[in-house]
């Protein structure tokens, strides 16, 4: 291989993306074991790069998994597939971010299929992944599963990923109401998860940034003890730290029924950059 070719390859894998709108974010994160569980199989991970090519084609990430499967099982899941998203996405060498996500919502489904077939103990484990990315002056979204994002902007709280249980799918087809939904014996059974198929099917979809809007990454800890209306208070109300405290504490006084975990992000400014 000559340095022409070599030249040519890595301008094709790696193309320069300019920086011209610098997101400004602070992030606050907590979870908790909850009351009944005996392990944690919550994970969350952010990656918040410093230097701007990888700023410019990556942006800010932010991931919160909820594993399954028992005897520590989901926890492993859990933690592989933070580790393994957020490193094939922030070093695959693309730039189509959606294209990037997908890739690396397959890895870390491939990665925990692999331990569940090599670990007899780790069999049948699985877990959730709602990923969040701001790129510049875009929002992208990877979701799998019934960890949920959330957006509050201007006063309005908007749930932006959907659920991939059984319930939720009766709903939109309009075969079962919201109501029965909530209090349905199914409504936690999962028709989506990493590490169940060969293939994952992750939603993808991008939106336009706004400054002041302010994201919740949460896992079904919280959500299935504090309502919509309660978490638009307390993320209305409060600093992103305070918040992830209150919203993990309303989920223990609610019950407790599983772990908790809240990651919240507040678009402070998107800053033009000369």
């Amino acid at each position: 291989m000559d340095d022409t070719t070599a030249e040519y390859e890595v301008s094709t894998l790696a193309p320069s993306v300019p920086l011209t709108v610098r997101p400004r974010v602070t992030v606050a994160a907590k979870t908790d074991l909850g009351r009944v569980r005996e392990n944690n199989e919550d994970k969350y991970e952010f990656f918040l790069p410093e230097d701007e090519a990888r700023l410019a084609a990556k942006g800010l990430a932010f991931v919160v998994c909820d594993g399954m499967g028992g005897h520590e099982a989901g926890q492993i899941a859990s933690e592989l597939s933070t580790k393994t998203f957020l490193d094939v996405y922030l070093n695959l060498p693309s730039t189509d971010v959606e294209f990037a996500l997908r890739t690396a919502v397959a890895a870390a489904n491939r990665f925990v299929l692999d331990v569940a077939r090599a670990v007899p103990s780790r069999r049948g484990m699985g877990t959730t992944l709602s990923a969040l990315l701001l790129v510049q002056g875009q929002g992208y979204i990877a979701q799998v599963g019934d960890s949920r994002v959330y957006r509050l902007r201007g006063g309005q709280l908007e749930q932006l990923t959907h659920d991939h249980t059984w319930c939720e799918d009766m709903v939109r087809m309009g075969a079962l109401s919201r109501e029965a939904a909530e209090v349905h014996p199914n409504r936690h059974m999962l028709t989506r998860a990493l590490g169940a198929e060969e293939a994952a099917d992750p939603d993808v979809f991008t939106f336009a940034l706004q400054e002041g809007d302010t994201f919740l990454l949460c896992s079904d800890g919280v959500t299935n003890h504090v309502d919509d209306a309660a978490i638009r208070d307390l993320l209305s109300g409060h600093s992103p730290a305070e918040a992830c405290w209150k919203l993990v504490g309303a989920a223990l006084v609610g019950g407790g029924s599983d772990n908790a975990t809240a990651l919240v992000v507040r678009l402070d400014a998107l800053e033009p950059v000369p």
